[in-house]
């Protein structure tokens, strides 16, 4: 095992060393060689995958086969977005039966309402409490890095987004609730459908033993099932990942990267200061197994980085908190509201995204008014967690709301994709942790793995 690791990582190497130094014209290389080299490096990640045989393995290493794909073969890759939609669609048809089962089973199978009431509260304070440091830590930088100003337009900033309607904040209120459940589990509400769950789990525990039993019994059912299910999916999630990443590399190449890297730098700058200098002390305040816990997420936040749904890894990351000691009933609760409520990575980017826009418009914002837009930013971003680059739209229509041009915010389009995989992996990191945080305030937080036949490993 020690040398297959070595010869990878010598392979690894010398096709990193062999492409800077092409790159920076030092020595000539045909492109032929170079991309032998690679997939070279490309067949020692395979046998790694092979060798190690856990899935988290076979997603990142798919990660870098659809990347090399994508950047080889273009025209191939972008066809196989179709392998990473399915991927999304079947991992979609989970989260409303799951949702539903856990969030009945953790409210009627436990009758203590008052502890939904304080799980609400404390949710809600933390998610606020955090979300608001995200919304300083992107003001802050690009601030600092005043990554927009002296931008120049590309050819390509004319491209269409869709149109967004301006909501009011009575929009924004009514929308948290659904008028026809069908309806909030067919367009994907994931909020609508927690409300939905929570009033059905408190009726279902105001009822008499016989009535409430068998209807117990059935969502404990749909829970287990659910897991199950999500088990059979994710054999298929290497290759929904490594053609999400085939697909994103292919349309948009390698090098766009160029014209934008100080704005993908900063937005990944202070994701990297948001997750050391904000949730790492929480989880150290807490006393939190970091080790654990990274490996517990290390395959939802992979799921999320390629796909760039929060939805596609809430399944897996439900799972993997119920597997270090959260009790499904808190994780069914917390994680799904967080899903609204506590976008880490979303309001951080807007907040930074939302400055860019007037920087490169050439337009000077006071202190107060950058804090007048993203707190309409961070209002009116709720629920887009689950939908990809949604936040893109939310931000035109709030541009538009404070006058600003929106031309500006096409410049951001091209690299969107690799911004949305950042933010969102951060939405993932931030709601896992949530759960804990709220478990160990709760005092349910168990350091023994909660045994239950739904948690099992795929891998």
């Amino acid at each position: 095992m020690k040398n297959s690791i070595i010869v990878l990582a010598v392979t690894l190497s010398l096709a990193a060393l062999l492409t800077a130094i092409n790159y920076l014209g030092l020595i000539s290389i045909s492109s032929e060689i170079l991309m032998a080299v690679r997939w070279l490096a490309v067949g020692g990640l395979i046998a790694f995958a092979l060798q190690k045989k856990s899935l988290t393995t076979w997603i990142l290493v798919s990660m870098a086969v659809g990347a090399e794909i994508g950047n080889d073969f273009p025209e191939f890759a972008v066809n196989l977005r179709v392998l990473s939609q399915i991927f999304l669609k079947l991992i979609k048809t989970i989260i409303a039966p799951l949702l539903f089962g856990t969030l009945v089973v953790g409210i009627a199978g436990h009758s203590d309402l008052k502890q939904v009431g304080r799980m609400g509260w404390k949710s809600l304070l933390y998610f606020e409490v955090v979300t608001t440091i995200a919304l300083f830590v992107g003001l802050a930088a690009i601030n600092i890095s005043k990554a927009g100003e002296g931008i120049n337009l590309p050819t390509s900033a004319h491209e269409e987004l869709p149109q967004v309607a301006k909501k009011s904040t009575t929009d924004i209120i009514l929308h948290i609730f659904p008028e026809n459940i069908a309806k909030s589990v067919a367009e994907g509400e994931v909020l609508q459908i927690v409300v939905f769950s929570v009033i059905f789990g408190i009726a279902l525990a105001m009822v008499k033993e016989k009535f409430r039993a068998p209807v117990l019994r059935f969502a404990e059912g749909l829970s287990e099932v659910m897991f199950k299910f999500t088990n059979l999916i994710m054999y298929f999630a290497p290759i929904g990942v490594g053609a999400a990443i085939a697909y994103t590399v292919g349309h948009m190449g390698l090098g766009i990267l160029v014209n934008l890297f100080q704005l993908l730098a900063t937005l990944y700058i202070a994701l990297i200061v948001f997750l050391l200098g904000v949730l790492l002390p929480v989880a150290l305040i807490i006393k939190l197994p970091i080790k654990d816990f990274l490996q517990a997420i290390a395959e939802p936040v992979s799921i999320a980085f390629a796909t760039t749904s929060s939805e596609a890894a809430l399944p897996r990351a439900m799972e993997a908190m119920v597997r270090i000691g959260v009790p499904p009933k808190i994780v069914a609760f917390v994680m799904p509201t967080g899903y609204s409520f506590n976008l880490d990575g979303t309001t951080l980017y807007l907040s930074l995204a939302s400055v860019f826009v007037a920087q490169a418009a050439g337009i000077e914002l006071s202190f107060g008014q950058q804090l007048l837009m993203v707190f309409t930013l961070m209002l009116t971003s709720k629920g887009v967690a689950g939908v990809p680059r949604a936040s893109l739209v939310i931000l035109l229509g709030t541009a538009a709301s404070f006058g600003l041009p929106v031309e500006p915010i096409f410049i951001i389009l091209g690299i969107d994709e690799l911004m949305d995989m950042a933010r969102t992996s951060v939405n993932v990191i931030g709601n896992c942790l949530a759960t804990v945080v709220i478990a160990k305030w709760e005092g349910e937080f168990r350091k023994e793995p909660i045994e239950s036949e739904a948690i099992q490993e795929t891998a």
